[in-house]
């Protein structure tokens, strides 16, 4: 594997493990403490890895020149009885985890608009951080479940709403393993072009450059 590729996959482990940290750190300060409880809310990769998700599928997608990045860590445990806001408290918990890997990339993409003295090898790595930051906040904001933007949407429906949707969202549950093939199978057939354009054109946004010059 090239230094690129290797630090392409531990770029994207790190941003998933913040954006997992993200969803403790808001659950904790809305009241609920599993994710302290549970040692989750660290910069320590360990407990958060889930070596299918955070490393193998990554990995994978890489080295097969997949075209797209995707993964996961180990969920963040959380107890939504907890949470002081009932109405809202559980579409706070969610978004908080794409919120961070914005976040990120605003900051890196920050350094590129202003960073002209800067190494070109390190805007270069700038620009991946962006873009990886982007993909992973974006894509878990498409509102398909188990993806935190089904969850912010179900948060804000009427209740009448909302209990339907978390019916359907129990229904792709308990499918297990066969939910995931069957999403990534619904993405790449059908999501993924249009995606990967808002992708670009937010990095191009963000960056004040278009990714073919990187």
């Amino acid at each position: 594997m090239s230094e690129l590729l290797l630090f392409t996959v531990v770029l994207l482990i790190i941003s998933i493990i913040l954006h997992e940290i993200a969803h403790g750190y808001a659950a904790y300060a809305l009241g609920d403490p599993t994710a302290k409880n549970a040692g989750r809310l660290t910069l320590n990769p360990l407990p958060h890895i889930d070596i299918v998700g955070s490393v193998l599928i990554p990995a994978f997608l890489v080295l097969t020149s997949a075209g797209f990045l995707f993964g996961w860590a180990k969920p963040v445990p959380y107890n939504p009885l907890n949470l002081k806001n009932q109405r809202f408290g559980e579409g706070l918990v969610s978004i908080a985890g794409p919120a961070m890997n914005i976040g990120i990339a605003i900051i890196f993409s920050l350094v590129i608009r202003f960073g002209s003295g800067l190494p070109e090898t390190f805007i270069s790595l700038a620009a991946l951080v962006v873009l990886i930051n982007l993909f992973l906040g974006l894509f878990n904001l498409i509102p398909i479940p188990p993806l935190d933007g089904y969850t912010v949407l179900r948060s804000i429906l009427p209740y009448r709403f909302a209990v339907s949707f978390r019916n359907f969202e129990r229904k792709v549950q308990s499918l297990g393993i066969l939910s995931l093939f069957l999403f990534i199978f619904v993405f790449i057939s059908i999501l993924s072009n249009p995606f990967f354009a808002l992708v670009q054109q937010i990095f191009t946004l963000f960056t004040g450059t278009s990714l073919g010059s990187f």
